[in-house]
């Protein structure tokens, strides 16, 4: 008996969420115009594409398996960084996510190369950086 009981009870509760949710949500779905938001076209002129080239030594040649950090701020105005670590491919290319403008450090790490690690302020919506390893120093 008391099955049957916590069972209808289940099925009210279900239904009365379905008819509440389609009273609720049906209002939003008639107001969406297909468009973009605001905030979203906002963000966009807010960020940056960058194209990272790594090339060495006094060839130009192509650092592939290099490891390339970009940091910048999380928030604009904040001291805290975000990093992404990427790859170089086998042309010295590098795909960076859009970033925010501003002040941002690149840092290369590659074996058989001296590390690079340079600031640079980005303020276009896309920029082209190259960068140019030397080769290590010389140890005796």
């Amino acid at each position: 008996m008391r099955f049957w009981k916590v069972r209808a009870a289940t099925i009210v509760l279900t239904a009365l969420c379905g008819i509440s949710s389609a009273i609720f949500c049906a209002p939003a779905r008639a107001q969406s115009s297909g468009k973009a938001p605001s905030g979203k076209a906002n963000e966009d002129s807010r960020t940056t594409r960058l194209h990272i080239t790594v090339t060495g030594g006094k060839y130009d040649k192509p650092v592939d398996n290099a490891s390339v950090y970009v940091r910048f701020p999380e928030k604009p105005g904040s001291d805290k960084l975000a990093e992404l670590d990427l790859k170089t491919d086998e042309n010295g290319n590098v795909r960076v996510p859009p970033i925010p403008r501003g002040k941002i450090m690149i840092q290369v790490v590659a074996t058989s190369w001296k590390t690079f690690g340079k600031w640079y302020d980005i303020e276009q919506a896309e920029e082209d950086v190259k960068i140019q390893l030397e080769d290590p120093p010389h140890w005796y």
